[in-house]
């Protein structure tokens, strides 16, 4: 009998996570008794009091897991907690407000009883804030550029994973974890399921400026070189053409032309150029300063409680 392990993340999600729950228990423990199931949340530090409502439920069906953290980490090393205390053959991986449509729950499992390694949701229109569709946006084309992800191919917070997946992800320990830079460079078999996305049960989303951000410095950063190699190249092409300019004036000079050193060109090349130099420092230091972060063994999260975990499976 295979298992499917549920992950969600949760913050902020007082209101809406026992719903999301029920939903899960009604569509595989009632609905398909030939699977059993493991529901992981984990409160990323939740400021309202999901804990206790995770608590409560958990007393009761031993199936729900909890894990709470010491502090705020974001998503991505929610997900990781989640994904390493995971015992399933297949891993979903969902929101804890409602907007993952439960109802096509096995139209996205099916792919992977056919051999895919990652089925992602994929959503003809988003029910998002504008922010958050510039966000999706910009992430789709970065990754694309820097990650080298296919264009046709979707990524959402909505997915199922093979274990095996699972087991690649997992054995990555540094402290700024991309789960799409991480899907990418563990399999090319996904696949996209187009359904239709909810709207939320309630509240609305705490994705900030600052976490957008974050995203794609880790994005970015943690998993390719490509910005190294570009400011490689802008060098490049600032020293060519600097020198390119100050052969074209002594040549000039040669042959006669009269002309006036332009103060005012000279203070804008230089202002140019200083930025440029400055912003190619910027990324190098970040490259330098997740490295040392990495060097010091910053954790990706700090657990402080459980709840329902087996003593077998406490040394995660």
């Amino acid at each position: 009998m295979k298992k499917i392990s549920f992950i969600i993340p949760c913050y902020g999600s007082e209101k809406t996570i026992s719903k999301v729950i029920e939903e899960i228990i009604d569509k595989v423990a009632e609905k398909k008794t030939e699977y059993k199931y493991e529901i992981i949340c984990v409160n990323d530090c939740s400021k309202d009091k999901v804990l206790d409502v995770l608590k409560s439920i958990a007393e009761k069906n031993k199936q729900l897991k909890v894990i709470s953290f010491t502090k705020n980490m974001n998503r991505p090393s929610a997900v990781m907690a989640g994904l390493r205390h995971s015992l399933g053959d297949y891993v979903v991986i969902m929101d804890d407000d409602g907007q993952c449509p439960m109802d096509e729950l096995w139209r996205l499992i099916s792919p992977l009883e056919e051999g895919i390694d990652v089925a992602m949701a994929k959503y003809p229109e988003r029910k998002q804030s504008l922010f958050k569709d510039f966000g999706t946006f910009m992430n789709k084309l970065m990754t694309s550029f820097f990650l080298d992800r296919p264009k046709n191919l979707e990524f959402t917070n909505f997915m199922a994973l093979q274990k095996i997946i699972v087991q690649e992800i997992i054995r990555y320990k540094n402290p700024y974890p991309y789960m799409t830079g991480l899907l990418l460079r563990s399999t090319n078999s996904f696949k996209n399921v187009e359904m239709e996305e909810r709207n939320r049960f309630s509240g609305r989303t705490t994705f900030s400026f600052k976490k957008m951000l974050d995203l794609w410095l880790n994005g970015v950063t943690a998993f390719s070189i490509k910005p190294l190699r570009i400011a490689t190249f802008i060098g490049f092409i600032s020293a060519a053409g600097g020198f390119i300019y100050g052969l074209t004036l002594i040549i000039m000079k040669i042959c006669g032309a009269n002309f006036d050193a332009g103060y005012s060109s000279i203070v804008a090349l230089l202002l140019f150029i200083g930025g440029i130099i400055m912003l190619m420092l910027g990324i190098v230091g970040e490259y330098v300063g997740r490295i040392y972060i990495s060097i010091n063994e910053s954790p990706q999260y700090v657990i402080k409680e459980k709840v329902n975990f087996e003593k077998d499976n406490n040394n995660h």
